[in-house]
Parts: structure tokens; C-alpha cells; sequence
């Protein structure tokens, strides 16, 4: 589990779980322990995606998989511990924070992870490896597989930092926009950029003859559609302070330009 969790990484989710309390005027020391249980969630997520039996990668964040390291068996119950964990966490560490919001949070958390979440995103995706798909089954892959717990992530924020139900609206769906940016870009990489600058397999999606925003799109439109959705999601902060909002901004644009 440490092997895993400590290996890195953009630390993206956890940022945003912290940016979107403070937009909404919480504290950092608030939305800590939900920020970790994410990371936490994601790592699973990671450890499982990389098994033979679903993506079978050898590399994550320049080092070897957790089965590659550890085995299968021990990578599977690695990732069900940090399912369990991150509940854990965030039960035993969020002080003064009424149970009605706690009850919020665990519930979405546990759809954007679940068979409404993240796995009907991963099972449509592996169920679509080597057929034509279309842009509207593309975008369903992914805003099951990358967006819902990317809206979690700022949903969750705002609710431990008191924001309101528009607020949660608002940043729900700034994060829909990034979460499908962050595939999208993603997807470009694959192509563009080597295992080396990546840390992790390239060109993995071409080879198992997955479907990618470049494949579906060419890569020229999705380097478009990218911008388009970055532009999207910052339109969802205008009516919150600038300066509160800042980084989540920086966040959008820094999602649309990463070179890794």
C-alpha cells in the first residue's frame, strides 16, 4: 500500500478537494482527511487498473506496478485495504463537522467510485477495446472513469466548507469539464510523448486497439476540443471570488498543458 500511495504523482484530486473548501470560505485543516482518502481511492483505482487482467501495465509513475513488485493477489487486496481505508479515514479524522454533511460526503464518494462511477466507466471501456465507438460512448467512458471522482473531489470540498447547493452545482460541473480534459489530453499524450516523459507505458491504448480521443476525433480536434473544455470550466467560477478561486484556475490550465 505505501509502495503505491507514496510513489508520486499530480496529487490532482486532493488539490481540488482542498482549493473547493477554500473557494467557499472553509479551512484547508477541514477538508484534509477527505483529501487523503482520495488519494487513497485513486491509488486503488491505479493498482487494479494496472493488472493483467484489465490494462496489464508494467509502469506507473516511472517505477514498476504493484503486481509487477508485490504479485496479483497481493496488488488486488492492496487496492480493496485503501476501498475501505479511505472510509475509515475520513470517519475517525473530520472533527466538528455535523453528521448530516458527513453522511453527504460518503455518499458521494461511494457513487462516484461504484457501479454508477468509476467502475461502469472501467467495465464500458474494457467491454470496448477493439470496436468502432462513437463520441457519445466515448465521453460516457470517461465521465464515468475520470469525471465522477473528480466531481467528488470538489462536491466533497465544498459541503465540508459549507458551501451551498448552487455552489456544489457549479463546481460539479467545472469538474465534469476538466475531468474529460484530463482524458483528452491524456489520450494526446499517449501518442505524442515516450514512456520515458510519461512514466508510464506509451502508446498502451494503440496497442490493446482501445478507443482515444485522437482515434475518434483526430488528433489535431481533440487538441481543439481540449481548449474547448478548459474554456468550459472556467466559465463554471465566474460568479466566485477571483481570488478564492485562483486555484482552481490554475488547475484547468495547468490540466490542458501538462506535458505528463
Amino acid at each position: 500500500m505505501r509502495y503505491s500511495l507514496l510513489a508520486g504523482g499530480k496529487r490532482v484530486r486532493p488539490i481540488l478537494c482542498i482549493a473547493s473548501c477554500e473557494l467557499v470560505g472553509g479551512d484547508e485543516s477541514l477538508a484534509m482527511p477527505i483529501a487523503c482518502a482520495i488519494e487513497m481511492i485513486r491509488t486503488a483505482s491505479l493498482i487494479h487498473d494496472d493488472l493483467p487482467c484489465m490494462d496489464n501495465d508494467d509502469l506507473r509513475r516511472g517505477k514498476p506496478t504493484n503486481h509487477k513488485v508485490f504479485g496479483e493477489s497481493t496488488a488486488v487486496l492492496a487496492g480493496d485495504a485503501f476501498l475501505s481505508f479511505a472510509f475509515e479515514h475520513i470517519a475517525c479524522n473530520t472533527n466538528n463537522v455535523s453528521p448530516d454533511r458527513l453522511v453527504r460526503i460518503f455518499a458521494e464518494l461511494s457513487s462516484a467510485i461504484g457501479s454508477t462511477g468509476l467502475v461502469a466507466g472501467q467495465f464500458v471501456d474494457i467491454e470496448s477495446e477493439g470496436k468502432v465507438v462513437s463520441l457519445n460512448e466515448l465521453e460516457y467512458i470517461h465521465v464515468h472513469k475520470t469525471a465522477k471522482l473528480l466531481e467528488a473531489c470538489v462536491v466533497c470540498g465544498v459541503i465540508i466548507g459549507s458551501g451551498n447547493d448552487n455552489d456544489i452545482e457549479k463546481v460539479r460541473i467545472y469538474a465534469r469539464f476538466i475531468g474529460l480534459l484530463f482524458q483528452v489530453v491524456d489520450d494526446i499524450l499517449d501518442v505524442t510523448k515516450s514512456s520515458t516523459e510519461l512514466g508510464k507505458t506509451a502508446g498502451k491504448d494503440l496497442v490493446s486497439n482501445k478507443a482515444t480521443y485522437p482515434k475518434v476525433m483526430g488528433i489535431d480536434e481533440a487538441k481543439n476540443f481540449a481548449y474547448h473544455l478548459m474554456n468550459q470550466a472556467v466559465q463554471q467560477l465566474a460568479c466566485f471570488d477571483t481570488a478564492k478561486a485562483a486555484p482552481l484556475y490554475h488547475l484547468a490550465y495547468y490540466i490542458a498543458n501538462r506535458q505528463n
